[in-house]
């Protein structure tokens, strides 16, 4: 059973990606969620192209790591000087980590109209800068950068780069489709090709998205020959970002028996996926294979009928290998059988035939018929249930709220402020938030009051406010709906919130969610006793 090395790039080409803004600490998060997942090289960046990296290795180098090792990446000496005279190869020797990844070009295109030098100059280059560094004790993954391109351009010079690197000393040759645009079929081929003229040297791929391929592509390098894969968390990245070693990682180990990362530590992976969501300020998509929210919903009756009978009938693995749940959308075309599967997830006793399945069923469609939809907003039907049947447990209870919004001379911002006064207990909390709008001013003057009691709301944020106008005719009166997506750091859920004005109905479904995230820590405190 072959094991394949992983190389994570979140930290370099992943933050090339549009929005995508990391500090110094950011940074150090994903360090220490990446040696968690037990990665075998971090790809750190350039350590002196920015006063930000500088500051960033330099603590880097205090950080003890279980498992993964740190690499900084470089490119190949400039044109026309000595590989001992170029200021960015002789940091490389000096930024206190071992392994250094360095790309060269391989394609003819670029070596004549991007570098503007010769083809034997670039060879020069390639040879001259492994060797220095080789020279220098480094170990050196070598970057074919636009490979797959210069393949089918040129594909004996593109093997002549290939062959340079490998008699110059690198220890990895990464094949990289920096454009995005090949083929899992021509992946294949070059790797195959690749591997004829060098079996002697571990090859790698490093795959970009543009065509959606990139996933596929790092698998079918890897079933080719290709032991080393590079990628980042999420798939972020240039352009259309990178390949996402979080459905790599998974797919290579389960479906092709590959070696890689731990199953125990696999068992974390949604958790994992959520955390570093929460670094990088992103939303995860739903639909993300494995870890998204929705990689194990059912909605449709049949779907669900037969998950329940045999899961393997809609699910392609069991979802706690990577730390997922089930989940069965409660819908118009979901059916009795998903409520009393959302019922016997609060009370497992309870059964089909009992009265009390009747009456929460009966609950669920009065609050439908007054606008609720429960599809999704797994939190609030949860909460709903409870209170029928009499497992609630109320954390807090809201004595009055009101808020005041202002109009502001500057472009788009609307200030406004929220008072409340919140019971924990016997004691009663005078809160005071201000936001930009009234939802953002109540939830920071909820939190505010709550924090003191629950100091664990600090982990716990809004990633996703939709409202929906369910009868457009009625005007200003009409019915309003408001879904609020949460997160911690190991749980996504969702709640949702009705009533003619759009304040209460926000205020509604911030409440499920300060309340289900309350309720998700009692669960962990009592399972962990």
């Amino acid at each position: 059973m072959k094991k394949i090395t992983y190389l994570d790039s979140t930290l370099r080409d992943g933050a090339q990606g549009e929005g995508i803004s990391f500090s110094t600490q950011d940074k150090l998060n994903i360090v220490k969620l990446l040696d968690e997942l037990q990665i075998d090289y971090i790809e750190a960046g350039n350590p002196f192209s920015n006063p930000k990296d500088m500051e960033f290795f330099e603590k880097l180098s205090k950080v003890k790591l279980k498992h993964s090792k740190i690499a900084a990446f470089g490119s190949t000496r400039r044109k026309n000087i000595k590989a001992e005279d170029d200021a960015n190869l002789k940091a490389l020797v000096y930024c206190g980590v071992e392994t250094v990844v360095i790309f060269g070009k391989s394609w003819d295109l670029h070596v004549t109209d991007v570098l503007n030098t010769t083809y034997e100059e670039n060879l020069n280059m390639i040879y001259d800068t492994i060797r220095f560094l080789k020279q220098n004790g480094k170990n050196v993954i070598y970057d074919a950068e636009h490979f797959f391109d210069g393949y089918k351009s040129n594909s004996d010079y593109a093997l002549k780069t290939l062959e340079t690197a490998y008699n110059s000393g690198a220890d990895a040759i990464c094949l990289c489709d920096t454009n995005g645009g090949s083929l899992p079929s021509e992946i294949a081929e070059i790797v195959e090709e690749v591997i004829k003229e060098l079996p002697d040297v571990k090859i790698g791929i490093h795959a970009h998205n543009d065509m959606e391929m990139a996933v596929s592509n790092s698998i079918s390098a890897v079933q080719h020959g290709a032991t080393l894969v590079q990628g980042t968390l999420l798939g972020i990245g240039e352009r259309c970002g990178n390949a996402n070693l979080l459905a790599i990682i998974p797919t290579l180990q389960f479906k092709l028996g590959y070696k890689g990362i731990p199953e125990k530590i696999l068992e974390t992976f949604t958790t994992f996926a959520i955390k570093s969501a929460e670094i990088m300020n992103i939303t995860m998509p739903n639909g993300m294979a494995y870890v998204g929210k929705s990689a194990f919903a059912h909605k449709g009756g049949m779907h669900i009928d037969g998950v329940t009978k045999v899961s393997s009938s809609f699910e392609h693995i069991n979802p706690e290998k990577v730390g997922n749940n089930r989940r069965f959308l409660t819908s118009e075309v979901a059916g009795r059988s998903t409520l009393i599967k959302s019922i016997q997830k609060v009370d497992k006793n309870i059964k089909r035939a009992d009265a009390i399945t009747d009456e929460v069923i009966k609950l669920i469609k009065e609050k439908e018929h007054k606008g609720y939809q429960y599809e999704g907003a797994d939190a609030s039907l949860e909460l709903l249930i409870r209170k029928k049947l009499g497992l609630y447990k109320s954390y807090f209870e809201l004595v009055t709220f009101r808020t005041i919004t202002e109009q502001h001379t500057k472009a788009g911002y609307f200030p406004a402020t929220a008072i409340l006064r919140i019971k924990v207990g016997d004691k009663i909390e005078l809160s005071v938030g201000d936001g930009q709008g009234p939802v953002d001013a109540l939830d920071k003057a909820l939190r505010k009051a709550l924090e003191k009691f629950y100091p664990n709301l600090k982990t716990f944020k809004l990633t996703d406010y939709k409202v929906r106008i369910l009868d457009s005719e009625k005007g200003s009166s009409a019915t309003t709906r408001v879904i609020i997506e949460s997160r911690d750091e190991n749980n996504i859920f969702t709640t949702v919130g009705v009533s003619y004005d759009i304040i209460e109905a926000s205020f509604k479904a911030l409440v499920d969610a300060i309340e289900y995230k309350l309720l998700l820590d009692e669960k962990k405190q009592n399972n962990n006793i």
